[in-house]
């Protein structure tokens, strides 16, 4: 692609600013998205019903198109088993709309913007270790929306390779973010990890500039994990 254009969302703090600063020196040009927007970045919350159609549409106005899609935006927050069972029910639903289903809708929109213009493009998923491994008693529903992002990514990879649409998944561990800082303030995930460390967003933004940038198109399909070995597979 010349000047690949990508949109890429969550892009206000942790991994998502990670990757957008991982194109600075790239001929490309990037639109960010956030909640609440601001600094370039496309507002857009991904909680409400629509909001993820506005966005795709937005992102068409200012770039003039989009050649890569980098579904970041996610959420991870605590649902205990014990929880009152309508407040249970609605992290369930909250969690994956935001992390699974907003993606699912730009990824369809991404799709069928692709296969109108007869061009290739590419998607990319930000996925989790969890997505395979599981996660905590309190996180089911992070695990599963996670498991979904990876059979998303799959199914379009197979499913539109030959329009020359690929699809990667990257899939971290922990990673030292404002998101996970519960789990990090302790040393407990560190000692599970024989790297003897979490991973830094600088590091999962560089597989994800890969698969956006680099990566043969041989790859479509293909999930990259981040865990430094405290999930081999």
């Amino acid at each position: 692609m010349s000047r690949p254009r990508i949109l890429v969302t969550g892009t206000s703090r942790g991994i998502g600013a990670a990757i957008a600063a991982a194109f600075a020196g790239d001929d490309v040009a990037v639109q960010g998205h956030g909640t609440r927007g601001g600094d370039g970045r496309i507002g857009a919350d991904f909680d409400r019903p629509g909001a993820a159609g506005r966005l795709w549409h937005e992102a068409l106005d200012r770039l003039g198109g989009v050649d890569v899609l980098v579904n970041n935006a996610g959420l991870f927050e605590a649902s205990p088993l014990d929880r009152d069972d309508a407040d249970w029910l609605a992290a369930w639903e909250r969690t994956l709309h935001i992390n699974l289903t907003a993606a699912a809708e730009l990824s369809r929109l991404a799709v069928r913007h692709w296969q109108a213009g007869g061009r290739p493009g590419r998607i990319v998923n930000v996925a989790s270790r969890a997505a395979y491994r599981g996660d905590s008693p309190d996180h089911w529903h992070y695990a599963a929306a996670k498991a979904g992002m990876v059979a998303m990514t799959k199914t379009i990879a197979r499913g539109y390779a030959e329009q020359g649409i690929l699809a990667f998944a990257v899939c971290p561990g922990f990673v030292a973010t404002g998101m996970a800082e519960d789990y990090l303030a302790g040393d407990t995930v560190a000692r599970d990890i024989p790297l003897g460390r979490v991973a830094q967003p600088a590091e999962v933004a560089a597989a994800v500039r890969f698969l956006t940038l680099d990566a043969p198109p041989s790859m479509t399909g293909a999930v990259l994990d981040l865990n430094g070995a405290s999930y081999v597979r």
